[in-house]
């Protein structure tokens, strides 16, 4: 088996890869927690859950690209929103996304998270040639 770590920037200072590819006869792509807390431009999102969930996906998209790989290979994600009101909301922006063709999924409650602006987080792992 052969591992390999899409580096990212400011990851390596907090310990972690955005993402780890492991390769076989298909290569499978383990996606870190990604937040949207910061538009591409870096204006704040703060407050806005439909922004922070459509940059969390775009941010998602980067790393994928860098891995060789799509939003469509994701196989699974496990999304942690800070409201459970936003659940819909969410969806809604899934199907937007994927269309018909949607990954395996979890959706969870938290409290919390690093970042007190931060709305949701999403993780996954991905399956790509």
């Amino acid at each position: 088996m052969q591992k390999t770590f899409v580096r990212g920037t400011w990851q390596q200072k907090r310990a972690f890869s955005p993402a780890v590819i492991v390769s076989g006869e298909a290569r499978t792509i383990y996606v870190a927690g990604h937040t949207g807390q910061a538009a591409d431009d870096g204006r704040s999102l703060a407050g806005d859950f439909e922004a922070q969930c459509r940059q969390t996906f775009r941010n998602i998209e980067k790393t994928l690209a860098e891995a060789n790989a799509t939003l469509a290979d994701l196989v699974t994600m496990t999304v942690f929103i800070s409201d459970v009101r936003h659940t819909t909301r969410m969806t809604e922006i899934r199907t937007e996304i994927f269309g018909k063709d949607f990954p395996a999924s979890a959706a969870i409650t938290v409290t919390g998270f690093a970042d007190p602006s931060i709305l949701i987080e999403i993780q996954g792992i991905a399956v790509a040639p």
